[in-house]
């Protein structure tokens, strides 16, 4: 009980005689405890649905086609303009390999050291040819006693994923380019496929589109003559390079990317005026490349091409497949994905183009081996192009590379993030009984399971063999 002391007991005594007087407040030793609210939970908004691509099977990927990009597929994560990062310490940081640039365009924006408005862009220097460092062999692959993809592998893969997203038809003929699209798809230019698809890396199709666009409205295209159509790399090539960075801001990655193109098209200049100077001279000097077997009047157009300094690739078409593939990898920005795909796409040569979904696939799929003996390579998108151009038929290259980029996007159980636990995870898969899915969110199938979805896929062999415990896939992470 507390103490009561004098004051207090004069104030109660004066308090007893004085009418509706309220009660002093009470002294206590200790204050009550504060009542105890009930606990609310914090809830998290739910995500956007990511909205599958409902597209046709034979447009191109990779922002390679004239039609403009699916809303709410390809864009969803859209950042034009890039949104402005904190700045950083001002460190000079080295910047990444060439093949790091060459992810699918579908992926989310990756953010350069700083954004474009951090950026002070300089002049461009002139750059010669990088050596082609990827440790690929034209023809040989870097696991040559790993026997898989089996033709009938392919044949049965193709069949199954036309059945449920169509049949895939390669062009026959390329139409003039769009203005308005970037990548390298139908585009006859080769140097415009190179941009286009350079332009694509790393970011949505809106955001590279954007940019293409931003090079056409600042420089302009030939309206006329033998480059008609193309847009102006002359004037691209003596811009300053801030000129550059500004037409393509939006596209994300602009310092980068207008220093690679500038450069890309400096080379080109430079190897025009060498083969110009080949055929025009009085004595035999060293032929140009593939000019032993190139038309008179293939040869005049490209002097004619130099003289007014419209600048081209398009003796690349005079290459073999390799030859072509080797002279791309030279130029600055330019990893093994985009050179097989304008191999594939302008070229219209038999390639096998591996982006991210492509790799993830042939993971599933068993098509890479999971571990490597002393010596191999690691197991990467480079080596699993290698590899797989090696050992898939020509006739399957095109129609696979289409399906499995659209079975990457769309299917509830192949896309990079999904799980057990997503939407439309039960609708299933056409080739549940091929694949063996790596990490914990993608469970496993039972053997029972695989051979309810082989009878269900009408396989004639079943469950393809090597596709089981002792082949499961090697957790090398999606590039997404």
């Amino acid at each position: 009980m507390a103490r009561s002391t004098r004051s207090a007991a004069k104030a109660a005594e004066a308090l007893a005689q004085t009418p509706n007087a309220r009660p002093p407040p009470q002294q206590l030793s200790s204050p009550p405890s504060t009542p105890r609210l009930p606990s609310r939970k914090r809830t998290r908004k739910a995500g956007t649905v990511k909205t599958e691509d409902t597209g046709d099977v034979n447009e191109l990927p990779h922002n390679l086609g004239t039609a403009m990009p699916t809303p709410g597929v390809d864009d969803e994560a859209e950042a034009s303009p890039p949104k402005k990062r904190a700045k950083r310490s001002k460190k000079t940081k080295t910047e990444t390999a060439p093949d790091v640039k060459d992810d699918p365009a579908d992926a989310t924006v990756k953010a350069e050291d700083a954004s474009a408005e951090d950026v002070k862009p300089e002049q461009s220097p002139k750059k010669t040819p990088k050596k082609a460092n990827y440790g690929l062999t034209p023809g040989q692959t870097p696991y040559p006693e790993y026997p898989r993809p089996t033709a009938e592998e392919c044949k049965e893969v193709v069949r199954l994923l036309e059945k449920v997203h169509g049949k895939v038809t390669a062009p026959k003929a390329i139409p003039p380019p769009s203005l308005d699209v970037s990548g390298c798809g139908e585009v006859p230019s080769v140097l415009d496929a190179l941009i286009r698809t350079r332009l694509s890396a790393n970011t949505t199709n809106k955001n590279s589109s954007t940019a293409f666009q931003g090079l056409v409205k600042r420089f302009g295209i030939l309206e006329s003559g033998i480059g008609k159509g193309s847009v102006d790399w002359d004037a691209v090539r003596v811009a300053p390079q801030k000129e550059v960075f500004k037409a393509i801001e939006r596209g994300g990655l602009a310092d980068r990317k207008s220093k690679d193109i500038q450069a890309i098209v400096q080379i080109a200049y430079d190897e025009n005026q060498e083969r110009k100077a080949a055929f025009t001279a009085d004595t035999s000097t060293t032929p140009a490349e593939g000019a032993d077997h190139e038309p008179a009047s293939e040869k005049h157009q490209e002097i004619e091409k130099a003289t007014q300094n419209i600048i081209s690739l398009d003796h690349l078409h005079l290459l073999s497949t390799s030859a072509a593939i080797d002279k791309m990898l030279t130029f600055p920005g330019i990893g093994p994905k985009t050179a097989s795909c304008v191999a594939l796409f302008c070229l219209q040569r038999p390639s096998f183009a591996v982006d991210t979904h492509v790799f993830r696939l042939c993971q599933y799929l068993g098509w890479v081996p999971k571990t490597t003996k002393k010596g191999q390579p690691k197991v990467d998108r480079n080596t699993t192009y290698s590899h797989c151009d090696v050992r898939i038929p020509d006739e399957f290259k095109y129609p696979l590379h289409q399906l499995l980029i659209k079975h990457g996007k769309t299917c509830a159980r192949c896309r990079a993030i999904t799980g057990q636990s997503s939407a439309s995870w039960e609708e299933g898969c056409p080739i549940e009984h091929l694949v063996r899915r790596h990490g914990a969110k993608k469970g496993g199938a039972s053997v029972v399971q695989r051979k309810k979805a082989a009878e269900a896929a009408g396989s004639e062999g079943g469950i393809e063999e090597g596709v089981g415990e002792g082949s499961e896939l090697s957790d090398v992470p999606d590039e997404e």
